[in-house]
């Protein structure tokens, strides 16, 4: 049974959520009304339904055959003008997506004894990491999510460190990926005039990898926060499993429009983040995206990120430069890139402006 809690008092309420290991989901499982002020939003934080466009969603390509010239096109129009698509026959077997979506749900049922442990505080390695909302030393007003994020170094060190409730289903998760993975950038690549993926550009686009499990319990005033603020991925990729639940939007290019992104059993979200971003010297777009919180049902969302290696410096590739187009972006190290991402709670696309020449 948790704790008597005093809603009016943040600090017990950060406590409890935070520190004690109960999480968002906790605080859902005590029946709480009304939303405690922490996680109030201000309005323009929420997601504004009266701009959602009804009836639209992100492109859906069939990957059965992605040498088809066709195919390939779709991918990289798809990157260039909505910087979000689904697919489907992606070739991950769809037991392996029930299956990391099952280990996430046994993780966040825990104690939270037990989740504690995995608290950034607790944990003997900095690679993983179980935090609700986003950044909580940092964000003034909660999201309304937990998650554990997973920075993969090696097997070993997953094993001995990853919690084993979960642990088998990410590895055999991030192993079954990596071919749709490989494709995805082989066809990008093509638009950018790199003729192929190999040793030597490989390691740069996806030379690091986290895999995040995330967990939107129900929520007693949903309209009243968010799930994920407004943001765009600071990933190369990011190759997003959701549940049947929903609520995930994305913004249009270059609108104040959005659009819901529907599940589909089987699919997999793939998203533009920034480095690929600046990368393409803004060819390919990351795009800002949300999560809403939900009244009625406990959500749970599998993104795989795949990055550059921190030790690395993005900037435009010469490839994309030598065609004679103006930098848009500087060289930066991308783990300059990313810290900066965590120093502040999330905002819409400001995070790019680290970049900009």
């Amino acid at each position: 049974m948790a704790p008597s809690i005093s809603f009016i008092d943040t600090d017990k309420l950060k406590t409890f959520v935070v520190d004690d290991g109960h999480g968002v989901k906790g605080l859902s499982e005590l029946k709480i009304k009304p939303l405690p002020e922490l996680f109030v939003q201000p309005i323009e934080k929420r997601l504004d339904m009266s701009k959602v466009v009804p009836h639209e969603s992100i492109p859906v390509i069939d990957m059965s055959d992605p040498e088809d010239p066709e195919v390939m096109k779709l991918i990289c129009d798809a990157a260039e003008n909505w910087g979000f698509f689904q697919v489907v026959n992606h070739g991950v077997p769809i037991r392996v997506l029930d299956d990391v979506k099952d280990a996430a749900k046994r993780f966040f049922s825990l104690p939270a004894d037990e989740k504690k442990k995995y608290l950034f505080k607790n944990n003997p390695t900095k690679n993983v990491r179980l935090v609700t909302s986003f950044i909580p030393e940092v964000d003034k007003v909660y999201e309304w999510k937990d998650y554990l994020s997973c920075f993969y170094v090696s097997d070993d060190e997953a094993f001995a460190f990853w919690p084993s409730v979960c642990r088998d289903q990410l590895l055999e998760y991030m192993k079954e990926s990596e071919p749709l993975i490989k494709t995805l950038l082989k066809v990008l690549i093509t638009r950018l005039d790199l003729s192929k993926l190999d040793e030597t550009n490989e390691p740069f686009l996806m030379g690091s990898k986290r895999i995040n499990l995330n967990y939107y319990p129900i929520c007693p005033n949903p309209e009243l926060t968010v799930g994920v603020g407004s943001h765009s991925d600071v990933s190369t990729l990011t190759i997003l499993l959701q549940d049947e639940t929903g609520g995930l939007y994305v913004r249009k290019l270059d609108s104040d429009n959005w659009v819901h992104v529907p599940p589909i059993k089987g699919s997999l979200t793939i998203n533009i983040g920034d480095a690929l971003q600046i990368m393409s010297n803004g060819r390919y777009k990351s795009i800002e995206h949300h999560v809403v919180a939900n009244g009625l049902e406990n959500r749970v969302s599998v993104p795989i990120f795949v990055n550059p290696r921190p030790s690395d410096v993005i900037g435009p590739l010469p490839q994309v430069i030598a065609r004679g187009e103006k930098a848009l972006y500087k060289h930066v190290l991308y783990s300059d890139y990313v810290k900066h991402f965590y120093r502040k709670p999330h905002n819409g696309k400001d995070t790019i402006d680290f970049a900009k020449v």
